[in-house]
């Protein structure tokens, strides 16, 4: 389960940086299992290495931490009540008091996580990992109740790693939601027991298929899968609709059909498409609901700046709009 952060730990014993500070912030929500997750991490070699770590903790759960277990595990902890404590003059105060090798974060959920990256430390601690440890039965009520936050947290992390879940749990949404707002998250659901499952990679369509015909509703799934996998659908024709997005930046054939897609509030909606090469882009009007066939090709792209999926379109015929509007995930 953790092994990203066990990269990343080891990565830095292999820099030229040494004299650099790591700083990792564990977030979530309440009594999500972030102690726990600590506590774990803690106890590993690539951590238990004789280093001094400074745990700040932002929030207090049902596990903490006793002072043989830190006294064991060379941690010193500081603790915090408000957002505002987090600025440059504490963060140089603890540093100077502690003199750590390391230092952890145990932010508090309910706070802003796009604050995260903008936190103003010292100039030799440096921002290592986020990670997002959240109890699987009943992360979907915080989903039910306070989507923005939630999905905001998924959205400025490195990692995401939901625990407590059990063979009901949803994980497959679970991981397609996080997907859609946070393409390079690595996403891990774990069992009471330590269980590692897997997302069933289950599409409603034939991906083996040389032409791949998507239902309205099926959008946001392909979307989601053809970037995980590309090479699944490389050379093959994908047919559906899309509502035409242009730009006068874009080279003359060149147009995005999409649609958009409610990643976590009305407040937040996004346009969701692949570069699509069409000899007639020009007769194409923005906004227009069009039914599209198209070869997917991985290349590279300018509008990218890398490689990624690359439409070449065969037809593009106008159509209806589809009943529903948005995508979900």
């Amino acid at each position: 389960m953790r092994q990203l952060f066990v990269i990343k730990a080891l990565e830095r014993e292999d820099s030229n940086m040494a004299n650099e500070i790591p700083v990792y912030m564990i977030t979530g929500f309440l009594e999500g299992g972030k102690t726990s997750f600590l506590k774990f991490t803690l106890q590993q070699d690539y951590f238990n290495d004789g280093s001094k770590t400074l745990l700040i903790l932002c929030e207090e759960g049902e596990t903490e931490l006793d002072q043989e277990f830190m006294d064991k595990y060379h941690v010193v902890t500081e603790t915090i009540e408000e957002e505002s404590e987090l600025n440059r003059e504490y963060f140089r105060e603890v540093g100077k008091r502690h003199k750590p090798d390391r230092v952890i974060i145990e932010y508090n959920g309910m706070w802003s996580p796009k604050n995260i990256t903008q936190l103003p430390f010292p100039y030799s601690w440096e921002l290592y990992q986020t990670i997002t440890v959240l109890d699987g039965s009943t992360f979907q009520l915080y989903l039910n109740n306070i989507k923005s936050l939630a999905m905001e947290l998924l959205t400025y992390t490195d990692m995401v790693v939901f625990n407590r879940c059990t063979q009901e749990t949803p994980i497959d949404t679970f991981n397609r939601s996080i997907k859609a707002v946070n393409r390079r998250a690595e996403v891990m659901f774990e069992t009471k027991d330590g269980e590692t499952l897997q997302p069933e990679d289950v599409l409603p369509y034939d991906r083996d298929q040389d032409v791949i015909h998507l239902e309205d509703e099926d959008y946001g799934i392909w979307y989601i899968d053809a970037q995980d996998n590309p090479d699944e659908y490389v050379g093959k024709t994908i047919v559906f609709k899309a509502m035409v997005m242009k730009n006068k930046e874009f080279p003359a054939d060149v147009f995005v059909p999409g649609r958009n897609a409610m990643t976590c509030c009305a407040d937040d909606i996004r346009f969701l498409g692949f570069v699509c090469k069409y000899k007639d882009t020009a007769s194409l009007k923005r906004r227009q609901w069009v039914m599209v066939t198209a070869t997917f090709e991985w290349e590279y792209s300018d509008l990218y700046g890398e490689k990624g999926p690359v439409l070449r379109a065969t037809e593009v015929a106008q159509t209806s709009a589809p009943k529903e509007d948005l995508v979900y995930f």
